[in-house]
């Protein structure tokens, strides 16, 4: 089945300064975000605390559930609903578990005189020490940096260093962007979601090179044609791989989005962002940094 002709010619590197634009702009959405919101909205992995997934047989608001908890139990504690049950709900508190031995029947002793013995189920408790979580996130901040190093390394090794800036500014282009949906839509960032951005950069990269290698090949055939016809001719002649690919990709991850339930949403809203703006930075962000780079060397030397 061939669903792009082998002779398309696609103006992508003519667009090169709208999507610039566009990049920037979204960026800036994030950051303000971000700025507005006093940083990234850190899971109990990272920020410390404690976090309880109760399910109920009966129904009930998250207002109850923290008028019976908040007096006996977690002080400042927020409640809010989980995943696609009405009745599952997340509570979140600040206290870790130096303080919450017994946390368990606690909870229990202080839901069930409400809603009556057996109807709550106690699905799962975390705890992290305040501490434990600034390492945490420390080591996946650093997982992130060590990553960016080793592509940077990598790619200016099996190509030139042209090619290694723009992957990496690529990357850093997904990163934030990803991270500033997260920021918009209120998303927990926590460790399963590190795990989703180092995905994300695999992701982003192997498309990135595919293209990459493309235009290295077609700079040899075509080396009187200069850099940006060189670089459209190659992005035309792998839109059919890059779109088969992101496609297929998309609708296994859409999938576990709409259907993998609560535990894995945040997870997979991560890897749907970041396969979007992923196929969009190889194209859009990786490939004409390198029409930049040659039009700035060529102006550096015409004098």
């Amino acid at each position: 089945m061939q669903l792009i002709k082998p002779d398309i010619n696609v103006d992508f590197v003519g667009k090169r300064n709208m999507a610039f634009v566009l990049s920037i702009v979204l960026i800036l959405i994030g950051i303000g975000s971000l700025i507005v919101k006093g940083g990234p909205n850190y899971g109990v992995d990272f920020a410390g605390g404690t976090l309880v997934q109760v399910r109920f047989e009966q129904n009930t608001t998250a207002g109850e559930i923290k008028k019976a908890l908040i007096p006996n139990v977690l002080d400042n504690a927020t409640v809010q609903q989980f995943g696609d049950d009405a009745n599952e709900y997340l509570i979140r508190a600040q206290e870790s578990d130096s303080g919450l031995q017994g946390l368990r029947s606690q909870i229990l002793d202080a839901l069930e005189p409400v809603y009556g013995a057996g109807t709550v189920d106690m699905r799962r408790i975390e705890m992290v020490g305040p501490q434990v979580g600034q390492e945490l996130r420390k080591q996946g901040l650093m997982a992130i940096l060590y990553a960016m190093i080793g592509i940077l390394a990598y790619i200016t090794w099996r190509f030139e260093f042209r090619f290694a800036v723009g992957a990496i500014v690529a990357l850093v282009h997904d990163v934030l962007l990803t991270l500033g949906a997260f920021s918009l839509f209120g998303k927990e960032i926590d460790l399963p979601i590190i795990a989703a951005f180092l995905a994300i950069i695999g992701y982003s990269l192997n498309d990135t090179i595919i293209v990459y290698d493309r235009i290295r090949e077609n700079m040899g055939k075509y080396h009187g044609s200069g850099v940006p016809l060189t670089v459209n001719r190659s992005i035309n002649e792998t839109l059919s791989r890059t779109i088969l690919t992101s496609g297929t990709t998309l609708l296994v991850v859409l999938a576990l989005f709409l259907f993998g339930g609560g535990v894995i949403h945040n997870f997979a809203f991560a890897l749907l962002i970041g396969v979007l703006v992923g196929t969009y930075s190889s194209i859009f962000v990786a490939s004409p940094i390198l029409i930049a780079w040659q039009e700035k060397t060529a102006g550096k030397s015409a004098p």
